[in-house]
Formats: C-alpha cells, sequence, structure tokens
C-alpha cells in the first residue's frame, strides 16, 4: 500500500506540471532551483506530449496495479510485485536520464523534477524490497 500512496503523490506532482505545461497554471510555485527553465525546455517534451504528462500516466497506472495487488485475487500472487518492480525500475532509468538532461544539458534544476525522482526511486525501494523478502 506504501506504494500506491507514493504513486498517488507523483500523480499529483506530474499533473500539477502538466497543468503548467498545457498553459492552465500561469506560474510554477518554485521556492529553488529553476522549475520553469526545465518545463520550457526542449526536452520537456516527448514525442508531442508533455513529460510530466508521460509521468502522470505511469504513476496512475502504478496506483492501479499497487492497488489491483491489494485484492485478495492477487494478493498472494508474486506477479504484481514483480510487475511493479519492472515498472518502477523503468522509471528509475528513465528519472535518472532526465536528471541527467537537467544537470548536464539544461544547466538547471527542477525542484519537482527531483521530487518525482525521489519518489519513483522510493517506489522502487519498496518494490525491490517486497520482491526480495524471504517467505
Amino acid at each position: 500500500m506504501l506504494v500506491a500512496l507514493l504513486a498517488l503523490a507523483g500523480l499529483f506532482l506530474s499533473l500539477y506540471l502538466t497543468l503548467y505545461k498545457l498553459g492552465y497554471i500561469a506560474e510554477l510555485a518554485c521556492a529553488m532551483g529553476s522549475c520553469e527553465r526545465v518545463q520550457t525546455s526542449r526536452w520537456s517534451v516527448l514525442f508531442g506530449i508533455p513529460v510530466a504528462a508521460w509521468g502522470a500516466v505511469f504513476y496512475f497506472t502504478t496506483l492501479v496495479v499497487a492497488v489491483a495487488g491489494t485484492q485478495t485475487r492477487w494478493a498472494s500472487s508474486a506477479r504484481v510485485t514483480r510487475s511493479l518492480t519492472a515498472m518502477t525500475g523503468a522509471g528509475v532509468l528513465f528519472s535518472a536520464y532526465l536528471t541527467w538532461i537537467e544537470f548536464f544539458v539544461i544547466h538547471a534544476i527542477c525542484m519537482y523534477c527531483i521530487g518525482s525522482a525521489i519518489i519513483v526511486t522510493l517506489m522502487f525501494g519498496v518494490c525491490l524490497a517486497e520482491l526480495l523478502r524471504p517467505v
């Protein structure tokens, strides 16, 4: 259930950034870093869709799978844990790539992006711990 809560937090964060990117929010509340510089860079869009929207889809899908894993039908199955571990592992890799872009290409840091990287890393850690837990 911790993964579901983290996914929900990530979903809200990515929806906030998506709303900004789509013009529904005029200015980002950014206490530190250069959020607007990152969010307006050419790297903030992938295949014509804001990266934040891809993040929202990722977090929503992870939330659905995590909640489904709490249902009686799937509670004793390791398939959900393996799926979540693979999903969040891919999320960590993509997030690491985006963080690299921030540091070495854009030369700006977005606190929301770093927050998302932390959330997905925590999700992966929780999933991996569950997967490796002795039965």
